[in-house]
This record gives C-alpha cells, structure tokens and sequence, in this order.
C-alpha cells in the first residue's frame, strides 16, 4: 500500500519540477545605444528623451542591472523656432550626492548656490573638473549644454562624484554615436 502512495505523490511531483520554466539568466549589459522615448511635460509639452545607461566601476552600491547610472538628454521645441532644441541634460546617480555651496562669481547678494563637484574623463584624457547643478532629491546633477558637446565627442567617458558620505562614485559610460542626439537636440558636438 505504501508503494503505491509514494508513487502516486511522486509522478505529479515529477511531472510540476519538469513543467516549470527553467531560470533564465540575466542578460548582461551589453553595449547599447542612446534609448529615444518620447514624452509629455505639463509646462513644454512633448519632448524627447535621450536616456545612456552606464555602470559603476567604483560604488558603495554595487553593479547589478536594477541599479545603473544614466545619463539623460531632454530636447524640446518649446522655443520661438519650433525646432527641437537641448533642453536639460543629467546624470542620474541613484543614491544622493554631496551637496557643495560654492560661492558665485559675482557677489550681488550674499548667497551661495548648491553644486555637486564632477570630474570626467574622455577617451582616457585630462580629468576636467565642472559644478553641475544637483537636482531635486539629490541622486542627479544637471549638465549644460556645453558639457554635453564635450561628452558626445568622447568614445569613452568616466565620470566621478561623492555621494553624500564623501566617498567616490565612478561610472563609466560607453558613447555610442551622437549623430541621433546631435541633430534631434540641435548640439553641435564640433564646437569647443
């Protein structure tokens, strides 16, 4: 009798695991393009987004494919010439960045403005050092447009932060060809 019940229990048991998917890996982050979405802003309307996921080669958080910077370019028409122009360009962290108040350059008022210390290399050249603009929950900066010429360039771009803790965060973005953002944007990359 027992026989029989354990062989009973045991083809549907057998017949459940061989039914089940079998786990498929993660795909790893493979080289990829500048990923267009178009979107709707309540102020300009529709606009485009241009979103570059990188990884972090130096994090407290780690690389794994939920928790990946990103560099973003928004371009909107929402200007006299109805043609598609950069708008605001980010770097999205994920984790807050130290917040620096750096004095202005002309001293109007006494005031001093939030700013998060960047320091980025291209194409394994001079390290340039820039105050981009951080944003509000603090895990972004903004970028103007001029860096973003500079960047577009590149073949290779490293970028490094503190976060909040005053420990570095490098990233590392592989540029693939700017031609889609250039001209949706209306960035000229040859300038500077």
């Amino acid at each position: 009798m027992m026989k029989t019940t354990s062989a009973f229990l045991f083809v549907p048991l057998a017949l459940a695991y061989f039914a089940l998917p079998a786990k498929t890996p993660q795909p790893q982050s493979s080289p990829q393009g500048w990923k267009q979405t178009e979107r709707t802003d309540a102020v300009r309307g529709k606009y485009t987004r241009f979103t570059l996921v990188g990884k972090f080669v130096k994090s407290q958080q780690g690389d794994d494919a939920l928790n990946r910077p990103a560099m973003v370019v928004d371009c909107s028409t929402y200007n006299r010439s109805h043609r598609s122009k950069f708008w605001r360009g980010s770097l999205v962290v994920g984790d807050p960045l130290k917040i620096d108040w750096v004095e202005p350059e002309q001293i109007e008022v006494m005031s001093y403005y939030p700013k998060v210390a960047v320091a980025y290399r291209l194409n394994d050249g001079k390290e340039d050092k820039e105050n981009w603009t951080p944003g509000t929950n603090k895990t972004s900066a903004s970028f103007p447009k001029s860096s973003l010429q500079k960047i577009l360039r590149a073949q290779t771009l490293e970028l490094t932060a503190e976060d909040n803790h005053g420990l570095q965060v490098v990233m590392q973005f592989d540029m693939p060809d700017p031609t889609q953002v250039e001209q949706t944007c209306d960035v000229d990359v040859h300038k500077n």
